[in-house]
C-alpha cells in the first residue's frame, strides 16, 4: 500500500515547476524588450528598409543577419536573411557549390508568457524569397505565416555593443546575439499589410491547430526538460513552427 501512496506524488512534483512564473530582475533583463534589435553586422533591419509587402519584395541588405523589434502594446516584426552552404539547403543535398539564400519577413502579435517563454502570432500577411540555383525552379515567393516560440529570453549588457537581447528557439538553441540599435522600434505598421485569401489563411490556421492538439496529446506522458541558458526554463513535449527553407516547416 505504501507503494501504490508514493507513486502519485512521483508524478505530480514536475507540475508546481512547470507553473512558477519567472521573475525578471536586473540579473535577468537589464532593460525591457522593446525597440529594435540586429545581429552581428547590424545590416539587417526591420522596416521600410527590409521588406515591402504590398508587392512582395524585398530590398537586400549587404550582408546576412536577423532583426527582431517589439512595441510596448504587443507587436513584433522580424526580418531575416541566411545562406544556406555546403549542401545543407533544402533543395540541395548533395551539391556543395549550391548556396540558398532565404529573405523572410512577418509581423503580428507577442506575448510574453510568465514562463520565461515568448509566443509570436503572425497577421497572415508574411512571406520570404527562396533563391537556389541548384533548384528546379531557382528563384520564387512564399506565404510565411508560421506562429513562433522562443522558451527563454534574457538581456544583458556587453562593454562594446551595449544592450545585447539572446533569443532560445523552442529546443533551446540560441538565435545569434542581437544590439540593441534604437529603443524606438523601427517597424512597418501593425496591421495586415497585403492580401491573402481567406481560404489559404483559414487552412494554415487548421494546420497550427492541430499540430498545438498533438502538442498537448504528447505532452501528457512526457517528462519535463530542462533546456539549456541557466535560467531553469522547462519544456514538455511542444510542438512549434519554425521557419525554414521551402516546405516541411514543422518541427517536433
Amino acid at each position: 500500500m505504501p507503494l501504490l501512496l508514493s507513486f502519485p506524488l512521483l508524478v505530480l512534483l514536475p507540475f508546481p515547476v512547470l507553473a512558477q512564473d519567472i521573475q525578471y530582475t536586473l540579473q535577468h533583463n537589464v532593460t525591457n524588450i522593446y525597440g529594435t534589435w540586429s545581429s552581428g553586422s547590424q545590416n539587417v533591419v526591420t522596416g521600410a528598409g527590409f521588406a515591402q509587402p504590398a508587392n512582395m519584395s524585398f530590398i537586400y541588405p549587404k550582408t546576412t543577419g536577423m532583426s527582431y523589434s517589439f512595441t510596448s502594446d504587443g507587436y513584433y516584426e522580424i526580418a531575416r536573411y541566411r545562406m544556406n552552404g555546403n549542401g545543407r539547403g533544402h533543395f540541395s543535398r548533395t551539391s556543395p557549390n549550391c548556396i540558398t539564400g532565404v529573405m523572410n519577413w512577418c509581423h503580428g502579435t507577442y506575448e510574453l508568457v510568465s514562463n520565461g517563454s515568448i509566443t509570436m502570432t503572425p497577421f497572415g500577411d508574411g512571406y520570404q524569397q527562396i533563391q537556389d540555383p541548384c533548384a528546379a525552379i531557382s528563384n520564387f515567393m512564399q506565404n510565411y505565416n508560421d506562429t513562433e516560440l522562443y522558451v527563454q529570453w534574457t538581456i544583458y549588457q556587453d562593454p562594446v555593443l551595449g544592450y545585447m537581447l539572446q533569443l532560445y528557439q523552442f529546443d533551446g538553441s540560441p538565435l545569434p546575439p542581437m544590439a540593441l540599435l534604437s529603443t524606438s522600434p523601427n517597424m512597418l505598421p501593425t496591421q495586415p499589410l497585403r492580401n491573402v485569401s481567406a481560404a489559404s489563411a483559414a487552412t494554415k490556421k487548421k494546420r497550427q491547430l492541430e499540430q498545438m492538439e498533438m502538442m498537448v496529446e504528447r505532452s501528457s506522458s512526457g517528462e519535463p526538460r530542462r533546456l539549456a541558458g541557466g535560467s531553469g526554463a522547462l519544456l514538455s513535449g511542444l510542438v512549434v513552427l519554425m521557419w525554414s527553407v521551402g516546405i516541411g516547416s514543422v518541427i517536433m
